[in-house]
C-alpha cells in the first residue's frame, strides 16, 4: 500500500501533533474515515496515499453522518489537544484547555484574540477594524455569544480543526480527511469551514449531519461567527482580502 510523506512542517513537533490529532479523531466510533498514520517523527509524517475519485451527493451525505459521530464522541475541554505535544496553528503553538466550560471564552482566548494581535502588529487592520473585532471577542468571554452543540454533542465536539475543502479528498470509497488542527470546540466550527471555501456537495453533506444529529436553532445566523478564526488565521498568512473579510464577519455580532 502506497505511503505518502510530509515534511513541510513550521516546528519538527507539528509533525508529532499531527499524527496525534489523526489518530484522535480515527478513534471516535463510527465516525469519518481518516487517513492512517504509518510512521511519525519530528518533522516527518508519512500517511496512507489516498486514491483519487469523484465526489458523490451519496459519499457526501455518509461522509456528514459519519462527521457528526466524530463530533459526538467528544473532548475533556475546549482547546483540549490530543498526545504529547501542544497543538498548532498558522505555524504557531497554540494555547491549550480553557479553565472554564465556556465555548465563547476559548474563541475569544484562544481563537480570536491571538490571530488579531499577529494580524494588527503586520499591518493588516486598522484601529476601527481591531475594535469591531475586539468588541465581539468581549461579547465572547461574556458568554453572550455561546449556544448548544447539535443533539448528539455532550459538552464539548471532537473537531478536525481544519475542514477546508483541500483536506477532504474524495477517493473512490468515499471522503477521506487529512491534515487537521485536531482540538476539543464547537461542532459548529468544522461546519462553518467546510462553507468559508466551498466544499463540493455541501447541502448533502449537512443533510447527512442533521439525520444523526441535529443543529441548533438560528446555526445559519452562526456561520460567519465560526468562521471568524479562520479568517483571521488566513489574514495572518495570506493578508489581501481576508482581513476585510473578517472585519465584515465580525461585524455581525457587534
Amino acid at each position: 500500500m502506497e505511503t505518502f510523506r510530509k515534511t513541510d512542517f513550521p516546528q519538527p513537533e507539528a509533525a508529532l501533533a499531527e499524527a496525534d490529532g489523526l489518530r484522535w479523531l480515527a478513534a471516535a466510533d463510527g465516525g469519518a474515515r481518516i487517513a492512517e498514520v504509518r510512521h511519525a517523527e519530528p518533522g516527518v509524517l508519512e500517511l496512507e496515499r489516498v486514491a483519487d475519485g469523484r465526489g458523490s451527493p451519496a459519499h457526501a451525505r455518509e461522509f456528514g453522518a459519519a462527521l457528526a459521530r466524530t463530533h459526538a464522541a467528544g473532548a475533556p475541554a475546549f482547546g483540549y489537544v490530543p498526545g504529547e505535544t501542544t497543538g498548532f496553528m498558522a505555524g504557531a503553538p497554540m494555547p491549550g484547555s480553557s479553565t472554564t466550560e465556556s465555548w465563547g471564552e476559548f474563541y475569544a482566548e484562544a481563537r480570536v484574540l491571538p490571530f488579531l494581535r499577529r494580524a494588527q502588529a503586520s499591518g493588516a487592520f486598522g484601529e476601527r477594524d481591531v475594535e469591531v473585532i475586539s468588541a465581539v471577542a468581549e461579547r465572547l468571554a461574556a458568554g453572550e455569544l455561546d449556544h448548544p452543540q447539535p443533539a448528539l454533542v455532550e459538552g464539548v465536539a471532537r473537531l478536525h480543526g481544519d475542514l477546508w475543502s483541500g483536506n477532504v479528498l474524495w477517493s473512490p470509497g468515499g471522503v477521506v480527511l487529512i491534515d487537521a488542527t485536531a482540538h476539543g470546540g464547537h461542532a459548529e466550527t468544522d461546519l462553518a469551514m467546510l462553507d468559508l471555501f466551498g466544499a463540493p456537495h455541501l447541502e448533502e453533506i449537512l443533510a447527512g449531519y442533521q439525520e444523526v444529529s441535529a443543529l441548533a436553532e438560528g446555526w445559519r445566523g452562526r456561520v460567519a461567527l465560526h468562521q471568524l478564526n479562520p479568517l483571521l488565521v488566513h489574514t495572518v498568512l495570506f493578508g489581501g482580502g481576508y482581513a476585510q473579510a473578517a472585519v465584515s464577519a465580525a461585524g455581525r455580532y457587534v
